[in-house]
């Protein structure tokens, strides 16, 4: 007799950097045998209809969300078109969903095995126990940028001293960081700050749940890792990078096999790590005169090739045309487009997995996003780190001063940037010199243990897979658990 399938459900944060690692990992587990429930706010769910390829048997399940009772714009059920101050608030609201949340668990005909639920979402581990279900958080960034995160918002050491650099008191191993490097919402934290409340309240309660899934590898990111072990004493599973399927390359429904075509063929043409891949990600923007520097930067890297996936400078609608003639210098893009062609400049969107896949790209210049992070380095391409929102900052610390795969470029949206030191980074990661050299070789030294984390045959499995396992069998065993004590008990009654 074929044992029953089990089921899982996923909810991840309405925002498409936290959507796309949820889907991910949903696929991964569609394809490991069990049934899938992916939560989400019906606009939400309506585009991933969309995203879902033929084949898959995921259940698509809508949580009801009004945006216009949060003081919001009307059908706002994402962050990908609001401004950072509404986003902030976007984010601290989310807590209203958690009497929806349980209203929908209890309408479910059978039990989950698991939830898997956002970081942003820690109420949601009382909500599962109330169910007697296993729940775990799904973390899409990496341990050490987290792991800085969250001691800084539970701590905020930065207001507890006049200097400019300081360490974080519970995670001293992490380093020094500078003011730089924090975010304005962690510049204006204080008790009276809604932002501020939501996350003294959120992220204390992580501990409530069984244990936390990170998209990260072991070997790579343990310094941040064991944070969380010891920090909250919960189970941790590193199980990254989890890949998307090849058989649907439609990240939110935005590529088109012909567009595709059009950047492989630019890079078929260019030499081997000639090209420099730059993309601040689907939400992250540089200010009107940091776009102008790099622009300029690149325009003197005369040996430089390049694919910038551009959108409107910050103040900007961030929907509206990339106007070329007013935000890049005059005869920019005749120069290196029309007249050198060795640079392609594209409006919003790029296909950033095949682009980064391809040998002639060099180099990554990022926002230090964790899902770029791993695509880039598990292609062994070193990064050029400029970093700007949430814990973007201590990524970029991490990866250049911790890893050695990256230099970081320039710091925020609103920081004076010039293309002379813009240009010297670009050559140092680019070029032929020690550094550059060692950079190179330390990317080759991650890609090959990331490849090691996720093999999967007979004779051998991954720390990553052994993750997966783990996290799955101790969801099974709570889950045989509870059973056995409800048999038990009505046994008792009977």
């Amino acid at each position: 007799m074929e044992k029953k399938k089990e089921t899982i459900l996923l909810f991840p944060f309405m925002a498409q950097g936290h959507i796309i690692p949820f889907l991910t990992l949903a696929f991964k587990l569609e394809k490991k045998g069990y049934n899938i429930i992916f939560v989400n706010t019906p606009l939400n769910i309506k585009k991933l209809k969309s995203s879902l390829p033929q084949n898959s048997s995921i259940s698509l399940l809508e949580i009801p969300f009004n945006s216009l009772e949060h003081g919001l714009p009307p059908n706002t059920e994402n962050t990908d078109s609001l401004s950072y101050k509404l986003s902030i608030h976007f984010t601290t609201i989310s807590s209203s969903l958690e009497p929806s949340f349980r209203n929908l668990i209890s309408s479910l005909i059978e039990k989950p095995l698991c939830v898997i639920s956002d970081m942003f979402f820690g109420w949601s581990a009382n909500v599962a126990h109330e169910f007697g279900i296993f729940h775990v958080i799904f973390s899409g960034a990496g341990g050490f940028g987290l792991a800085c995160y969250y001691s800084m918002w539970l701590n905020l050491p930065h207001k507890e001293t006049k200097n400019f650099v300081f360490t974080m008191p519970d995670f001293q191993e992490g380093g020094n960081l500078d003011v730089s490097q924090l975010n304005p919402s962690l510049l204006e934290a204080d008790s009276n700050d809604p932002y501020t409340n939501f996350n003294w309240k959120n992220l204390p309660s992580w501990i409530n749940s069984d244990g936390i899934l990170f998209n990260t590898v072991e070997g790579l990111d343990k310094l941040g890792l064991t944070y969380f072990r010891r920090k909250l004493g919960i189970q941790v599973w590193a199980i990254g990078p989890i890949p998307w399927p090849t058989s649907n390359k439609q990240r939110g429904g935005n590529e088109t096999g012909e567009e595709t075509e059009k950047f492989i063929k630019f890079l078929d043409e260019k030499e081997e790590k000639s090209v420099l891949y730059i993309s601040f990600g689907s939400q992250n923007r540089i200010s009107t005169s940091q776009m102008m520097e790099l622009a300029k930067a690149l325009d003197n890297a005369s040996r430089v090739n390049f694919i910038w996936a551009v959108r409107p400078p910050l103040g900007f609608d961030i929907n509206m045309e990339f106007r070329a003639e007013e935000w890049l210098p005059e005869g920019f893009v005749q120069r290196v487009f029309e007249d050198q062609n060795r640079g392609l400049i594209v409006p919003k969107w790029a296909p950033q997995v095949e682009i980064l896949a391809h040998k002639s790209v060099g180099a990554f210049l990022t926002h230090c996003g964790w899902n770029s992070i791993l695509e880039s380095l598990e292609n062994g391409v070193p990064l050029l780190g400029w970093p700007i929102a949430a814990e973007q900052f201590y990524n970029a610390k991490f990866l250049e001063q911790d890893v050695g795969v990256c230099v970081e470029v320039a710091r925020g949206n609103n920081s004076q940037v010039n293309h002379e030191d813009i240009l010297e980074k670009i050559e140092v990661v680019m070029g032929v010199n020690d550094r550059g050299n060692e950079i190179r070789r330390k990317a080759c030294e991650i890609k090959e243990m990331i490849s090691n984390a996720i093999i999967d045959d007979e004779d051998f499995k991954g720390s990553s897979i052994r993750a997966m396992d783990e996290f799955l069998n101790a969801a099974e065993s709570k889950n045989k658990l509870s059973n056995d004590v409800k048999i038990n008990g009505n046994m008792s009654n009977s």
